[in-house]
């Protein structure tokens, strides 16, 4: 595949990396040269204003990859194929500048710009295009794109494009390793006293059995989910909060707790692990707490560790994942909200980052995810069989084009806390029913 362009740019290399990866088997090229692009003999997309042969592909830009700097653009949406697009244009075999409307999707670009945050200081949902234009629960670039390969197939039958394979990705971060479990003396006290002083006796005696070892910790959720894993040939990541200071929301047992690092290096040893830079981190006017959580992390797993996600998913752009780069990080599974369920870059492939403050590609990888326990429960208000419904509407519309679904789990939600034991049966459900055909 050739594709002519008047002017080359870090955008427009960059939008030819991804398409190379999502759909083209042979390495697109991109050339300035008239001549070369007329009397190439093979598939040819022309993306620019003015139409040049009869055998092309033809895709009028409407400038947003040439530009380096940051603006806000006026944007109108339309329905395509029965589906939302905008960057409409006039001319071209597609109506609109297709390229520049995934980069505005995937590169976050609206998140660059002045927002109301929502009240954990995050880019809030409804400030999103998606949000407004009723297309968050869509993985809208790969219906694009299906679309789009279909058309150029029939423009090119001779040419080969890629064909990708469903993939499943459980994910779980682990922010309280244990409800009762390994807390210390003075929290263990305080947790007794304050279900006495509530007249909680039943909760009391709970706690007093789970440390006596006659109980499991209701947030025990391990050794189940080894098995559920075993069960359904599933590769799972965990991410651990492994803050050094207990404060605010971040609130997992001690790091230097005998349980929590025994927990760690097993799971390092049997699966994939990330770190869960603390809220501290994320708050903090440098990278110092996120360095020093990810030494400990890999010190105490013996593995280094190149996967991250934000605590509570606080981060902003271009800072956050600059000081995992920084840091060797190359994978980023952050990507999604924690105010609702849905693709907040409007994707259900994993994607290179472009930083649009320095406007360059870069090495990390961008896992994004659709469904998080958390925002069906406690910010969309679901049960947990609408939470179900959801998580299958999701999991349909990702397998549909053959993407990769990312959920997140908590392992509170998936012990035997009697106020989640519902969570626990319907997840067990998807894994078991669904989840157990798409095993590699």
């Amino acid at each position: 595949m050739l594709i002519y362009a008047k002017e080359l740019s870090p955008r427009l290399h960059y939008m030819i990396d991804f398409l190379n990866r999502e759909i083209f088997v042979l390495e697109a090229r991109l050339t300035t040269d008239l001549q070369v692009f007329h009397h190439y003999e093979g598939a040819r997309i022309n993306y620019s204003p003015d139409r040049l042969t009869d055998r092309e592909y033809h895709i009028v830009p409407v400038g947003l990859l040439a530009e380096s700097d940051l603006r806000g653009w006026e944007i109108s949406c339309f329905r395509w194929e029965g589906l939302k697009a905008f960057f409409a244009t006039q001319g071209g075999d597609l109506p609109f500048d297709i390229l520049s409307a995934i980069f505005y999707l995937i590169s976050r670009y609206e998140e660059y710009l002045t927002t109301v945050p929502d009240s954990f200081g995050r880019f809030h949902h409804v400030n999103s295009l998606a949000y407004r234009e009723g297309f968050l629960h869509e993985p809208l670039v790969n219906y694009w794109l299906v679309k789009w390969q279909s058309l150029l197939q029939e423009k090119f039958p001779e040419y080969l494009f890629r064909r990708k394979s469903f993939k499943f990705i459980p994910t779980y971060d682990i922010d309280m390793m244990y409800a009762y479990a390994a807390k210390g003396w003075y929290r263990t006290m305080g947790g007794i006293g304050k279900h006495l002083l509530q007249g909680d006796l039943k909760s009391a005696w709970k706690r007093i059995n789970v440390l006596r070892g006659k109980e499991k910790d209701p947030y025990d959720a391990y050794e189940w989910l080894d098995a559920l894993h075993l069960y359904c040939r599933s590769k799972p990541v965990y991410f651990f909060l492994v803050a050094k200071e207990r404060q605010g929301v971040d609130r997992n047992i001690p790091t230097d707790t005998k349980a929590f690092q025994e927990l760690i290096h097993y799971y390092a040893a049997t699966y994939k692990i990330g770190v869960h830079p603390s809220w501290q981190s994320s708050v903090a006017t440098d990278g110092r707490i996120l360095k020093e959580e990810l030494e400990w992390l890999e010190a105490v797993a013996d593995v280094p560790i190149s996967k991250s996600r934000q605590h509570f998913l606080k981060f902003s752009l271009p800072l956050h994942y600059e000081r995992l780069l920084a840091l060797d990080v190359t994978q980023e599974f952050s990507m999604g909200y924690g105010t609702t369920n849905g693709f907040r870059a409007s994707i259900c492939s994993s994607y290179n980052w472009f930083n649009l403050a320095k406007n360059e590609s870069t090495e990390l990888t961008i896992y994004p995810f659709c469904f998080m326990d958390a925002n069906a429960l406690y910010e969309q208000k679901l049960n947990p069989q609408e939470a179900y419904a959801e998580l299958m509407r999701y999991y349909a519309a990702v397998k549909k084009v053959q993407g990769c679904f990312i959920t997140i789990w908590h392992n509170n939600f998936l012990g035997t806390d009697p106020a989640f034991i519902a969570w626990r049966n319907v997840y067990e459900l998807f894994m078991k029913e669904d989840a157990y055909w798409d095993a590699d």
